[in-house]
């Protein structure tokens, strides 16, 4: 086992020490923040925001500070108030060379009337004043004071009778379903940490192939063999390339986990570190293992690259077979297709996590079959893999093909 350490870490330096490698632990949260930032940029009225609304107002009844005060969100409405304007003919005249401006005055005439002669821009016109109407009520409300009704009586006078239909489970339901979406979530975060886990390290399982098909097309396999056994460089593969994985993903999670933090209005660290987690990771473990046993295999078979047989690439699809049954799993997740998917070593561990994220409570007993299966799969996956590994990564001149790899297995 220490040579197969040795192998790890030297496997671990020359992909961090890589050019791409580093690029690629920046690109890819870079790029996720990216798609993620760009509905932020195309959502609301950018003009609004860039253009607000100013006002002047010739406030001659001295009214609005209790206008604002009544006003329960005045910052939604995007205005720039100016309240002390006094000279009437002034304001008209600079108001043609204005954006954006309207102009009125608040008089005990004007109020009375109940006819308020509003100035625009040459910019604006009715449909860009609707907003105003947002003060409407409170003006008829100080209309009403002024004709000796009290604060109480305005209010009833001025707030509109409204009827609104509910059914009785309405409110519960409601409740209910708040309660249910908060809920998911928290099993939804763990689920996906898990998977970006079991992304990054099947990725980087996948670089076994290249790595084993190289050295041997190099021949370097043959002087690292002089001073180790092949099952000690396999098991170095698998293992170097494990945290090359975990790497990746503390890279990727230092960049987006700030920005998630930020972005998103739930809690995600509190649902994020939960104990489901560790039960989450061990199944992503599991899954790179056997996937990684397989990969580290059939590469030691590949002569050159370019030339890999449709089976050694039908291989490489394995653990993406899973995305074949998320519709199924998702739609049923206690569903006979579910169930049989997570007892498949090849599709347990991506059937596993989509399950785990949607149920709500969580069937230990098949989560414990189904772990032992996918345990004992890994442990004779290896040793299979070890003996192709051993007489594949010496073969030269040609890729090995299915028969002469069970003959190897017979071996």
């Amino acid at each position: 086992m220490k040579n197969s350490w040795k192998v790890a870490k030297w496997e671990i330096k020359r992909n961090v020490k890589n050019k791409s490698f580093i690029i690629s632990i920046l690109s890819t949260p870079l790029l996720f923040i990216l798609f993620f930032s760009i509905p932020m940029l195309f959502s609301g009225d950018s003009s609004d925001e860039n253009n607000p609304l100013t006002i002047y107002i010739h406030d001659e009844l001295e009214i609005w500070e209790e206008i604002e005060n009544s006003i329960d969100d005045l910052e939604s409405l995007n205005w720039e108030v100016d309240h002390q304007i006094v000279h009437e003919d002034v304001m008209l005249s600079d108001l043609e060379n204005m954006e954006s401006s309207i102009y009125f005055s608040l008089t005990e005439e004007t109020l009375m009337n109940g006819q308020i002669q509003i100035y625009l821009s040459n910019d604006l016109d009715e449909n860009d004043v609707i907003s105003l109407y947002a003060i409407e009520p409170i003006l008829k409300s100080i209309q009403l004071e002024y004709l000796g009704f009290d604060e109480q009586e305005a209010m009833l006078a001025t707030n509109p009778i409204t009827f609104q239909h509910e059914s009785p489970s309405d409110a519960s339901e409601t409740s209910e379903s708040s309660d249910e979406g908060m809920a998911f979530l928290e099993r939804l975060v763990p689920g996906l940490f898990a998977a970006v886990i079991l992304f990054s390290v099947v990725i980087s399982g996948m670089m076994i192939f290249t790595s084993a098909s190289q050295e041997k097309k190099e021949k370097v396999s043959e002087m690292i063999l002089s001073s180790i056994s092949p099952t000690e460089l396999m098991q170095g593969k698998i293992i170097g390339y494990f945290f090359i994985g975990i790497i990746q993903v503390i890279g990727w999670i230092a960049i987006i986990l700030p920005f998630l933090v930020w972005y998103v209005t739930f809690p995600i660290l509190q649902y994020l570190f939960v104990p489901e987690l560790l039960v989450l990771i061990l199944i992503a473990v599991l899954g790179y293992l056997l996937f990684a046993s397989i990969f580290v295999g059939i590469g030691a078979t590949v002569d050159e690259m370019s030339s890999t047989s449709n089976f050694q690439g039908m291989v490489m699809m394995l653990p993406w077979i899973p995305f074949i049954l998320i519709g199924p799993v998702i739609a049923d997740p206690s569903g006979i297709i579910a169930q049989v998917g997570s007892f498949v070593p090849i599709t347990a561990p991506g059937v596993w996590l989509i399950r785990l994220s949607i149920l709500e409570n969580w069937p230990w007993v098949e989560i414990i079959i189904s772990l032992l299966i996918l345990a004992i799969s890994i442990w004779i996956t290896m040793k299979m893999a070890g003996k192709v590994f051993k007489t594949g990564i010496l073969l030269y001149g040609k890729n090995a093909t299915p028969a002469e790899i069970i003959k190897w297995l017979k071996q």
